[in-house]
């Protein structure tokens, strides 16, 4: 499960579009070797396992980059109850995505993860006030449609981890929603600890019941690498929109899609059937309508909100 998303917006110091685009494409690269590597690691451990090693790799990487920097600081939150949900909302999508990650195809997942910025605006009109116009209607509508296309409830190869990849899409929208609550009355390195803070500690006192001791070097490395690629990953994707305008890059974040193909193939030899593209085409064509009329919207003075990634 990939991405620790912040809902802060820094204006661009310099206007560098190609390297923010080759950044996002290298973000969209990365990130699906941790979902691989996650998948590679729950056929022989515990799920639980995966999401600790997941999480406590990444909040000892927080700790060990800002933690120097900002000091106590970097704990001190304004908005602790929502630090909390955040980190829950980022647990619970975690776990579920883990124990259903074995079971279906690492592309088939990607896709259906794509439909979070679709559940970011509905859950947005109820819990941030944020209008929904009709091309956000017709694209979340589109959105679905793909969902349903990859997910084909009552065919036969209906597979019951497919709709939880859904649910931990939609935990994953919630704690996009809850961060943009937190986002400008906490730093983002704060923000970024507590995502993975009440994760790293639930889940340790969950390991003296299902720990099972990495049966080789390499899936030792593979569980500490979790972190690592996650943190390279978002930081490549926070410095993307450091360099150009979310309009510019946003599109790209579909990348991740072929790097989850590539990665698929490479660790599994699996490929998504017809279906699964069909269903990718109307999922991606649903987010970049919604991005272009954002952007015209935008070039016409009316106020709307940013665009999420997931």
């Amino acid at each position: 499960m990939g991405e620790i998303h912040t809902s802060v917006t820094v204006a661009p110091a310099t206007h560098r579009p190609l390297l923010g685009i080759a950044l996002m494409c290298l973000a969209g690269t990365v990130l699906p070797f941790m979902n691989g590597f996650g998948k590679l690691l729950s056929a022989t451990y515990p799920a639980e396992q995966v999401v600790w090693a997941r999480f406590v790799s990444h909040l000892l990487w927080v700790l060990l980059l800002a933690g120097p920097q900002l000091g106590t600081a970097l704990f001190r939150t304004a908005r602790p109850g929502l630090q909390l949900a955040r980190s829950l909302a980022m647990l619970s999508s975690s776990v579920i995505f883990f124990v259903a990650l074995p079971h279906i195809g690492l592309a088939e997942a990607s896709v259906i993860n794509f439909v979070s910025p679709f559940l970011v605006m509905l859950l947005a009109l109820p819990m941030l006030g944020e209008r929904f116009v009709a091309h956000r209607l017709i694209g979340v509508t589109i959105g679905f449609a793909g969902v349903i296309v990859v997910i084909r409830p009552g065919a036969d190869v209906f597979n019951w981890a497919s709709v939880a990849i859904f649910v931990s899409s939609g935990f994953y929208a919630l704690y996009q929603v809850l961060t943009r609550m937190v986002a400008g009355h906490d730093r983002p390195e704060t923000s970024i600890l507590y995502s993975v803070l009440a994760g790293s500690i639930a889940m340790s006192f969950v390991m003296p019941w299902v720990w099972t001791t990495p049966m080789s070097t390499i899936d030792a490395v593979l569980m500490a690498s979790l972190g690592f690629i996650g943190a390279i990953g978002h930081y490549c994707l926070a410095r993307a929109m450091f360099y150009a305008p979310a309009s510019v890059i946003s599109p790209f974040n579909y990348w991740q899609l072929i790097g989850a193909v590539g990665v698929g193939y490479a660790l599994f030899a699996s490929l998504p059937d017809a279906w699964t593209w069909i269903g990718a085409v109307l999922i991606v064509g649903a987010g970049l309508f919604i991005g272009w009329r954002e952007t015209g919207m935008r070039g016409g003075g009316a106020q709307n909100s940013a665009a999420t990634e997931k």
